[in-house]
């Protein structure tokens, strides 16, 4: 894939006007107060496992409307007091998998807690465990247009819930420290961690690596591939449904979370990139509240930085935690 999108240096300054609903912040105060009213503490159960340097729990927690959510949580064996925290969240298709495909966090000392999507898992990787019991109306296969009609019904007012309250879970364990939880994920996933950050208070920081579900009426008209396409699929056969569709979307974009953000950010994007564009990424971080750092991946498409980025994760990570570490 060729470079496609705007040159270098008017991504690093592009800045676009994004719709933004003015029920935005009581859309989402209402929507996450009605699920905290009804969330249960999280179940662990700590499993055998051949991971003799990490315990690994197997949990169930309370996401959207109280439906329960599972998840991964590691942290390594030898701990003794709470430990700062990850939370991740997963690319678009993808389930928890298993927990030894995610030991990085947890081998470096962190907490580290992985959220099964909702009704994904069966796309990549090795499965995940999670339903999602809300039907929609019609809509394309796929995820993106599942109940697009009305915010209320949205698929992703579920996902983002779900990811609010991942935090919440995290935060009520005795091995997470609740003043230090960071939140991060690729594609999704990345897009996940910009909306949860826009939504919880008191994180130390979020790391989404080229995140997806940014700047959506820009990146449903510039980009060619899924799962953009499915909204453009969609609106083929519903051809007057654009202004309902993206007035629903507005609720959602990353954009709009970005600017409401109260912790710090890394955030990667590669220049490349087909999937994410790299305008949209772009537009999130530089309306980032508090300020979004910003690492370029001059010839990479959607797979960014991976291995070399989560080292570039790491050692950001612990900077951001290192006045909390001096105090402490």
């Amino acid at each position: 894939m060729p470079f496609f999108d705007l040159p270098a240096a008017e991504l690093r300054g592009f800045r676009p006007e994004v719709a933004e609903p003015d029920d935005f912040d009581a859309f989402w105060a209402e929507t996450l107060a009605e699920s905290r009213a009804v969330a249960q503490p999280p179940r662990l159960t700590r499993l055998d496992s051949p991971l003799a340097l990490v315990e690994v729990y197997d949990v169930e927690f309370s996401g959207y409307a109280g439906d329960p959510v599972k998840g991964w949580f590691l942290v390594p064996a030898d701990a003794s007091g709470p430990l700062p925290a990850v939370v991740e969240y997963n690319g678009y298709g993808g389930g928890r998998g298993l927990p030894h495909e995610r030991l990085q966090w947890a081998a470096s000392g962190y907490a580290h807690f992985f959220m099964d999507t909702r009704g994904q898992g069966s796309a990549w990787g090795t499965g995940g465990g999670t339903p999602d019991p809300h039907g929609t109306g019609p809509s394309f296969p796929g995820f993106m247009t599942r109940g697009i009609h009305d915010p209320a019904e949205y698929y992703y007012r579920r996902v983002f819930t779900d990811a609010v309250l991942a935090v919440d879970a995290v935060r009520s364990l005795p091995a997470a420290d609740e003043t230090r939880v960071a939140v991060t994920g690729g594609s999704q996933g990345g897009g996940i961690a910009l909306a949860a950050a826009g939504l919880v208070d008191g994180l130390v920081g979020a790391m989404p690596d080229v995140p997806f579900l940014c700047c959506f009426e820009r990146s449903v008209g510039l980009t060619d591939r899924d799962p953009y396409q499915e909204i453009v699929r969609y609106l083929s056969i519903h051809r007057d449904a654009a202004p309902t569709v993206f007035r629903t979307l507005s609720y959602f974009d990353g954009v709009n979370f970005a600017k409401r953000a109260s912790a710090p950010a890394l955030v990667s994007v590669a220049l490349m990139d087909p999937v994410c564009p790299p305008s949209t990424v772009y537009a999130a971080a530089n309306h980032h509240a508090v300020g979004a750092e910003v690492v370029e991946y001059a010839f990479n498409e959607h797979e960014g930085g991976q291995g070399v980025h989560w080292e570039r994760q790491a050692a950001w990570l612990a900077e951001v935690l290192s006045p909390w570490s001096a105090t402490h």
